[in-house]
């Protein structure tokens, strides 16, 4: 890239707008210029409609990219799980977590009983987040899927729910790793929901005063957090000009090896 170019793009990245959602702009080399917004994949009624401001820059953007179409439907969790019986697979602490938790919610344990680890973490976190009241249909990505269709704005995936599957099967263990970490930070985790939702429906802090807690282990943070961040920092880089709004999980933009701080990191 030429150095006016590169040049060009770093000051444009150091005088970036406050936004009243989470979200920040990154100029890439040869004017390709990114909203990258971080998403929430489950919101509030109170969430909906997304700010008009944001509806204007979906208008005016040349694609949406998401990390996958979830307006599609379908499920891609594997239809015939054929597991070991929890209980077996679990330390007995945990074990007494998950049937205390299973209660609460309402969640028939017999019915999970023989999936894979990784699923029934999901299986509890959707359930944490309903109990919170936050719904898929009040998601943001939901929201900018459903309005890219109606603005006629092409939609680009980062990596789609197929790719998203293939990699919880790969976890060690059947994703116990997964499992363990929602059954330890569990009170944690809803806090962080809860912040994450206020961002939505007030306004986020500086990004320089964000300091969110950790509710994944390092591996585990490594897999599902830095290797796509990285992945995704790549496809990013090979878009051609144009204007993009790119969402993805509000947690992707924030903490070690982010997004935004990779993007920023290979035009500096």
């Amino acid at each position: 890239m030429g150095l006016l170019s590169r040049i060009s793009a770093l000051f444009s990245n150091l005088s970036n707008t406050h936004y009243p959602w989470p979200a920040l702009d990154i100029v890439l080399p040869d004017d390709r210029h990114l909203h990258l917004v971080g998403s929430i994949h489950m919101g509030t009624q109170d969430m909906v409609p997304l700010c008009a401001k944001l509806m204007v820059k979906l208008r005016d953007a040349d694609a949406l990219i998401v990390e996958a179409d979830i307006s599609e439907g379908g499920s891609p969790f594997p239809q015939d799980p054929d597991e070991l019986p929890l209980e077996q697979r679990l330390a007995a602490d945990s074990w007494a977590q998950v049937v205390s938790l299973t209660r609460e919610l309402g969640i028939s344990l017999s019915q999970m009983d023989n999936q894979p680890a990784w699923q029934i973490a999901l299986v509890l976190q959707a359930h944490q987040a309903q109990r919170l009241g936050l719904r898929a249909e009040y998601g943001v990505d939901f929201q900018l899927l459903k309005a890219a269709k109606t603005l006629a704005v092409p939609v680009i995936e980062l990596e789609g729910a197929q790719h998203q599957v293939d990699l919880l099967t790969r976890l060690p263990d059947g994703g116990m790793p997964l499992l363990t970490d929602t059954l330890t930070h569990w009170h944690t985790n809803a806090r962080l929901l809860q912040t994450m939702i206020s961002w939505w429906l007030e306004s986020p802090p500086p990004r320089e005063k964000v300091l969110l807690p950790t509710t994944f282990g390092d591996e585990l943070y490594d897999v599902l957090m830095h290797q796509r961040n990285l992945q995704w920092c790549h496809f990013l880089q090979q878009l051609p000009a144009g204007r993009y709004v790119v969402a993805v999980g509000a947690l992707h933009l924030y903490g070690k090896g982010n997004l935004s701080e990779l993007l920023k990191n290979k035009i500096e």
